[in-house]
């Protein structure tokens, strides 16, 4: 080893260093961390979060302020008397109390907001029950809706046969229906004529309308006036809600309706721009507040809060959208959100329960535990009490209805029809007989016509729809879907979606499409790890197939003790979200994933060979095309297998949760004030778990509440709540802009 060499040494060598000493470039030096003490504390204090930070200022301030008030209190009396109290130490005063009641939120400033696909409601939250509106904008068009779309219920005009007309595979569903009706009451001991169909039938054909002139008729309706418009001259006039739909069909000029919201997400079929869609559902929600809550001037708004009602299982660009224009354009003081079942409960008082909210174009069901939703419960069908309506007119119109010429396109029949639903569907088997009722056709610029008809089953029948989703007409509910919005992706993974999912409506799909659960099997928190709450970031496991399909099956609710036949035939079998059964050795008899599939030579396939053989085309599916495949798929199921579906993967294998839930099932909604749909429901589940009979009870909601404003009433409790620490404020979204979602909202964003 040669030691240090002088410079004198190296001079004679020729080898002393001759630069100046000066760096071989401008870049700074990176100093390497060290790896044996790394450590740092960045967004791991509360201090270092801005939506936290402003809070406990906002508290502090709270403290101060009501320090304040309460020395000034004290100085007032000690002036007024000779010997001034401690009143402060003898009522045991708590200051973070008065500086909560010294600031305590007015209800009279708070807006609550829920729209819906048929219906918005809004009002403040010092009101006993919000106004309800149209969820409906009519601008000026070229075109009706009636002229641009084709006749509801769809029919062929120019067949012959009512089986021509509606579909034979249809009416073959009616008919069968029909035929099972009378079997069911004849067990139940009810009396059945044979020839009740003929009866109406034989009626309906016969009958012609009466003309009634028009002073005899006194309930004539006011239809709007097209002159009514604040600017007739431009184009960007508009009206909304009740005016909306009273606006004749034959005006001059002609309008047309747009619907922001249908099945309850943004309707991008009708549209052809988003901003369009964007714009259309701002405008409606500003003349509502003009119009209907009376603050006219812009100004005032920002002195006002915002609860906005969101659906269970939203589209975060939905939700996004939504904060944008209460900060950007009606720029309120703050804003919070909550989501339906959540305000469901706060309605109703309940702390737990599985919320059943049968909407006009949609179902949800949700399982609530201590003011939450439990995120793996969560489903979205999409039906609801418009498909009754369009199925009852369609039955009508198959047994001869006189008014053949009905279009729900149309709007003074679009009310029409659904009068009659309210008044003459039910779900009782004892209101079920050949009865005559009568309407009146009270069309814009035309006589008033009386008509008579007569009903049978199909009152009954068209409710039932919720049991055999196959009887509503659901072509068209998919068409125009991810049209103009994108879905929402990871901030940090650009490829992978990020919208909310839940085992159950995995499960729900999975009914409809089997080959979901094999295809989406560890892509996200649908299928994936139970602990992981959703939203979760999709990344595939591509060498770890067999325990994917170990993740389905445990996605897929467990079997109940009741008996069920096991399947005929040699066929593949479906997985179900549901099992109903187990035979002796413990094994579900009815069709799982994990059940085995029969093969041609009688042996059993287990479930995992078989997907091992699809792995290579699984493994090279990205995240987005499993949510593609996902999104083609229409949610529909049968209600009763679907709230059990919910519950199951609510309990997650605790009975005593499972009993608690489907002993606590509250039925909301519009679609649910339909008579006797409890019961009926009930029955049915009880028909599916006899083990838990006395378990399953369903209710409506609290202190005899109207169903439809359940959800409202919910919200504007939750308003006035001085622990509510969601409001997020405009700085928090100039600084985040929707990131404060992630901080302030009371689930897992």
């Amino acid at each position: 080893m040669v030691g240090k060499v002088s410079e004198r040494v190296l001079l004679r060598e020729g080898l002393e260093r001759t630069d100046n000493g000066m760096k071989q470039t401008s870049w700074p030096d990176v100093i390497p961390i060290n790896q044996k003490n790394y450590y740092t504390d960045y967004m791991k204090r509360d201090d270092q979060i801005l939506a936290v930070r402003l809070q406990t200022d906002a508290s502090r301030d709270r403290m101060l302020q009501g320090a304040k008030e309460r020395d000034r209190a004290q100085a007032a009396k000690a002036a007024n008397s000779e010997v001034p109290l401690p009143i402060a130490d003898l009522q045991g005063e708590d200051p973070n109390v008065a500086a909560q009641d010294s600031t305590a939120i007015d209800p009279t400033k708070v807006i609550v907001i829920h729209p819906g696909s048929q219906n918005l409601r809004i009002g403040f939250a010092s009101d006993a029950l919000p106004k309800t509106i149209p969820m409906t904008l009519a601008t000026k068009f070229p075109q009706t809706e009636s002229e641009m779309y084709e006749a509801l219920p769809r029919r062929q005009f120019e067949a012959k046969t009512p089986e021509q007309q509606y579909g034979e595979e249809w009416a073959k569903k009616f008919q069968k229906h029909s035929g099972d009706l009378k079997v069911e009451m004849r067990a139940a001991k009810r009396k059945v004529l044979p020839n009740s169909k003929e009866m109406v039938l034989n009626y309906n054909r016969r009958t012609e309308p009466e003309e009634i002139p028009l002073h005899n008729d006194p309930l004539q309706v006011d239809w709007t006036e097209v002159d009514a418009l604040e600017d007739p001259q431009s184009s960007a006039s508009c009206m909304i809600g009740h005016q909306a739909t009273r606006i004749p069909d034959d005006s001059n000029p002609k309008f047309k309706l747009w619907w922001p919201i249908q099945h309850g997400w943004m309707n991008e079929d009708d549209y052809t721009t988003a901003e369009h869609l964007y714009d259309d559902f701002e405008t409606l929600l500003d003349k509502a507040i003009r119009q209907d809550l009376g603050l006219t001037r812009n100004s005032t708004w920002r002195q006002y809060s915002c609860v906005f009602i969101v659906p269970d299982l939203y589209d975060k660009k939905y939700v996004e959208n939504v904060l944008r224009s209460c900060m950007t354009w009606f720029e309120f003081n703050r804003v919070c959100f909550i989501q339906e079942s959540m305000a469901a409960t706060f309605g109703a008082g309940y702390t737990q329960a599985c919320v059943v909210d049968v909407g006009a174009q949609k179902t949800s069901i949700t399982c609530v535990e201590d003011g939450l939703c439990l995120e793996d419960s969560r489903i979205n069908l999409k039906y609801g009490g418009y498909d009754v309506t369009e199925t009852f007119i369609k039955m009508m119109l198959y047994d001869n209805f006189p008014y053949e010429e009905i279009n729900l396109r149309r709007r003074y029949d679009f009310l029409l029809a659904e009068e009659l639903k309210i008044k003459h569907c039910t779900m009782s088997q004892a209101d079920v007989s050949v009865q005559l009722f009568q309407f009146h056709l009270r069309a814009p610029n035309q006589l008033t016509r009386k008509y008579q008809f007569k009903t049978y089953d199909e009152v009954i029948l068209a409710p039932m729809g919720f049991y055999d989703p196959s009887l509503f007409d659901n072509t068209t509910k998919l068409r125009g879907r991810r049209k103009l919005i994108d879905r929402s992706y990871n901030s940090y993974d650009v490829e992978v979606p990020d919208d909310p999912t839940s085992q159950a409506q995995l499960a729900i799909l999975a009914l409809v499409k089997p080959s979901i659960i094999s295809n989406g099997i560890g892509q996200g928190g649908a299928a994936g790890n139970n602990d992981v709450s959703t939203p979760v970031k999709e990344k595939p496991h591509p060498f770890n197939f067999l325990s994917r399909v170990d993740a389905a099956l445990s996605a897929t609710p467990s079997a109940s003790n009741a008996p069920s036949p096991a399947p005929d035939g040699t066929s593949t079998p479906v997985p179900p979200p549901f099992i109903f059964g187990k035979d002796g050795n413990g094994h579900a008899d009815s069709p799982a994933p994990g059940a085995g599939t029969p093969g041609p030579g009688g042996a059993t396939q287990s479930a995992q060979a078989s997907f091992a053989e699809a792995t290579p085309a699984v493994a090279t599916r990205s995240a987005v095309d499993i949510a593609d495949e996902r999104d083609s798929v229409l949610p529909v199921a049968p209600l009763d297998v679907a709230v059990l579906t919910s519950i199951q993967n609510a309990a997650r294998g605790d009975e005593k949760k499972l009993r608690d839930l489907l002993g606590s099932i509250m039925v909301i909604g519009g679609g649910a004030k339909i008579p006797q749909f409890a019961s009926v429901l009930e029955e049915k589940l009880k028909a599916r778990r006899p083990d838990l009979y006395d378990r399953i009870l369903i209710s409506r909601s609290a202190r005899d509440m109207d169903e439809q404003v359940v959800v409202w009433k919910g919200a504007s409790v939750f308003a006035k709540l001085s622990t509510n620490d969601s409001w997020i404020v405009p700085l928090e979204y100039e600084r985040l802009g929707s990131r404060a979602l992630h901080h302030k909202v009371m689930w897992s964003w």
